[in-house]
């Protein structure tokens, strides 16, 4: 069984991808599963949990913005309400979640979280392969951190657009996937996204936040 632990849908500041749009792409490139992990809210978990099928599973998560980086939470049932590093993974855990660094090393991006040995144990996952990591030696990086930490490593596309869904993921057996991610009973998928997603997912960006503050001005 294939899952994709890292998507974006339309609830994300830069995504675009409508929920069920999100899951019926999944589906139809033979995915088992995919973790909906949109930017400071669960919304777009929520929305596309009501396309499940027996076949089919969506993972509720989101990708928290905090001061030291990013942080993703997985298996979620409410908001994560804090951006406060430590906080984030207090309430994650709170709801028994499985608490993953996206992209730790990216120096292009700058929002992965850099650990100190003492704060190793806090964290569940390093997420050692991302498909919008440019270098590969990002991904390197990671797999080699999570390695001398004794963590155990995911892998997802961080999709943002519908053409980038399943391009990277983990492989799991009959097991559960909560189980398998947590025991490290799984291999990995994955292929490189293009620059052009990462551009457009700028821009998009850019165009929402200059929409609103226009907005603010006329009101």
């Amino acid at each position: 069984m294939k899952y994709d632990l890292h998507t974006h849908t339309k609830y994300s500041s830069d995504g675009f991808i409508e929920p069920k749009k999100i899951v019926k792409t999944a589906m139809r490139r033979g995915l088992s599963g995919i973790a909906i992990t949109d930017h400071d809210t669960i919304k777009g978990s929520l929305e596309a949990k009501k396309y499940e099928t027996d076949e089919f599973h969506v993972i509720c998560g989101s990708e928290i913005s905090t001061e030291r980086g990013e942080v993703i939470g997985l298996f979620l049932s409410d908001e994560i309400k804090s951006h406060r590093f430590s906080d984030v993974v207090d309430q994650i855990k709170e709801q028994d979640g499985i608490v993953i660094l996206p992209h730790p090393f990216d120096n292009i991006r700058r929002n992965g979280v850099n650990l100190s040995k003492k704060e190793v144990k806090l964290v569940d996952c390093i997420e050692i392969y991302n498909s919008r990591c440019l270098h590969q030696k990002y991904n390197d990086y990671a797999w080699k951190f999570a390695k001398k930490n004794d963590l155990m490593c995911v892998a997802g596309s961080d999709a943002h657009f519908a053409r980038e869904v399943g391009k990277a993921g983990i492989i799991i057996g009959e097991e559960s996937v909560r189980k398998s991610i947590l025991k490290g009973n799984l291999d990995f998928f994955g292929e490189k996204s293009s620059i052009i997603n990462l551009i457009m997912t700028k821009m998009i960006k850019t165009w929402r936040k200059s929409f609103a503050n226009h907005s603010k001005i006329e009101e």
